[in-house]
């Protein structure tokens, strides 16, 4: 096991000239410097338009219009370097590819020409964003094999979870009940169950009562988000799907460097068929902390402490558990300058932005409730307090024996069942991970078995990634693969149908 995760040696490639500039061809530049001056052209409209100044926007337009230009020609400019580098590419080539991503751009003239219920908001900018960010991803997919085995799977996955999800709810339909209906169309309302409609909630109409007990970072996101689409559960539905495939992407580079391609492979793999992998998917914050918190362990491995600091920062804005990449930080740390911690101190401070995150929001509730705890004493509210971690078992039990429906029997059977396999991997395989890891995953087992219940837990094991490291390991004997895959992908057709069907599955 390597001790320390570095960057690829990427091919070089010679510095940008304005020779690069003639090669890539005319009809390259001009996409870039056209898209650019179409989105300084919407800025103005749609920014410095509405102030209603007197004699400032026509300046403002001189000045918008070229400086769009210039600022996608400079952004053209310096990807198509850093792709150069990364994929080995020659930057002429990589100017001309780049360049066709800028292409989406162009289309927002069509704001003028459309009806307005396709212009709504900025739709027509968050598509051209939305097909932008593709087409990169794609032409990274065509030159790059990391990012072509992550999104196979990311692809693969999402498609057949998407398919079933939605036959599902019209072939079946509804649980018995009154449900809420996040939108009127069927095929979109199947990702708004459950916690969903309490962030949707709070991206609408802000925090009330119990609701607080939900981190903000993922509403707030939706929120922005949702100016752009129109939409609040599209936004929640592009916020969850970006974040798992970059998320997966910080996975596939960390292991890969940590051990080797094939343990990376297999490990996305793994988490993208784990039974409870619909919420990947759905509107919750599965995707965005796991994202946060791989991107954060991989900056740390990089030795990279602030960016993995302000990482975790918003990790603990996402969810309370973010808090506890203070540990793996602390261990990685030591680990680098346990015999000159004079010289980590700048290093050490990076780690204190982790639990800053959990401040602010706790500064925030104690303005608005005088409670800076009420997102833990909210949590009464679903049968949760502090106990000790032996309590929830028992519980568990005690609720499967006094049950009056066999339903209630299969989810007490099913979070102790993912709780005993969290823990059996832990106590296997912890010696094939490094003690931040270790620590890490052990302290995200015993946290929520400390609130007197194992609600959840097949959902919350979904983001704990070192279990997938050890899995993944293991992995390579094939009995063991195809162990994991019969577990996995059975459980993951029925728990899609169930949450579809609105049945509570974690």
């Amino acid at each position: 096991m390597s001790t320390q995760v570095h960057a690829p040696h990427p091919t070089r490639a010679h510095e940008f000239e304005f020779a690069d500039l003639i090669v890539s061809g005319r009809l390259s530049t001009l996409i870039v410097l056209a898209a650019g001056a179409t989105l300084g052209f919407f800025f103005w409209y749609g920014v410095v338009v509405p102030l209603h100044a007197s004699g400032v926007a026509e300046i403002a337009l001189l000045l918008c219009v070229p400086l769009g230009a210039l600022v996608a020609f400079a952004a053209w400019q310096a990807y198509s370097r850093y792709f150069s580098r990364r994929a080995g590419l020659k930057l002429e080539h990589s100017l001309r590819y780049d360049a066709l991503t800028w292409i989406p751009f162009l289309f927002m003239w069509l704001t003028f020409v459309l009806m307005p219920n396709f212009t709504h908001g900025a739709r027509i900018l968050a598509f051209s964003l939305a097909f932008f960010c593709l087409g990169k991803v794609l032409i990274a997919a065509r030159f790059n094999q990391t990012v072509r085995e992550v999104l196979v799977d990311f692809l693969v996955s999402r498609a057949a979870i998407i398919v079933i999800a939605e036959l599902a709810a019209v072939i079946i339909g509804q649980r018995a009940g009154t449900h809420v209906e996040e939108s009127r169309h069927a095929l979109l309302a199947v990702w708004g169950r459950w916690d969903a409609v309490h962030y949707l909630t709070i991206a609408t109409t802000g925090y009330q009562g119990t609701e607080m007990a939900f981190f903000p970072l993922y509403p707030l996101l939706i929120r922005l988000v949702g100016d752009l689409v129109g939409n609040h559960l599209i936004a929640g539905m592009l916020i969850s799907n970006a974040s798992f495939f970059f998320g997966l992407l910080f996975l596939y580079k960390l292991l890969e460097h940590e051990f080797e391609r094939p343990v990376a492979r297999r490990a996305i793999f793994y988490v993208s068929i784990f039974p409870t992998a619909i919420f990947f998917s759905a509107v919750y914050t599965e995707s965005l902390f796991f994202m946060l918190t791989v991107a954060s362990f991989y900056y740390m491995r990089s030795q990279r402490w602030w960016l993995a600091g302000a990482i975790g920062f918003l990790a603990a804005l996402t969810r309370a558990e973010g808090l506890l990449l203070v540990v793996p930080f602390a261990i990685e740390w030591l680990a680098r300058y346990r015999t000159e911690p004079l010289r980590g101190w700048r290093d050490a401070i990076a780690g204190f932005l982790i639990p800053l995150g959990l401040g602010v929001y706790m500064a925030y509730l104690w303005v608005l409730r005088a409670d800076p705890l009420y997102f833990s004493h909210a949590q009464a509210h679903w049968g949760r307090h502090p106990a000790m971690p032996w309590a929830s078992v028992m519980n568990s039990f005690e609720k499967m024996t006094h049950a009056a429906s066999g339903q209630v029997v299969a989810n007490q059977a099913l979070e102790l069942g993912f709780t005993a396999l969290m823990i059996t991997v832990l106590l296997v395989g912890w010696r094939r991970l490094r003690p931040s890891y270790t620590a890490y995953m052990a302290l995200s087992v015993l946290v929520p078995m400390c609130t007197s219940s194992l609600m959840s837990m097949p959902r919350f094991a979904l983001v704990l990634f070192p279990m997938f490291a050890i899995l993944a390991r293991w992995g390579e004997r094939p009995w063991a693969n195809n162990l994991i895959v019969a577990f996995s992908l059975p459980l993951l057709g029925l728990f899609t149908v169930l949450f579809a069907d609105w049945y509570w599955v974690a």
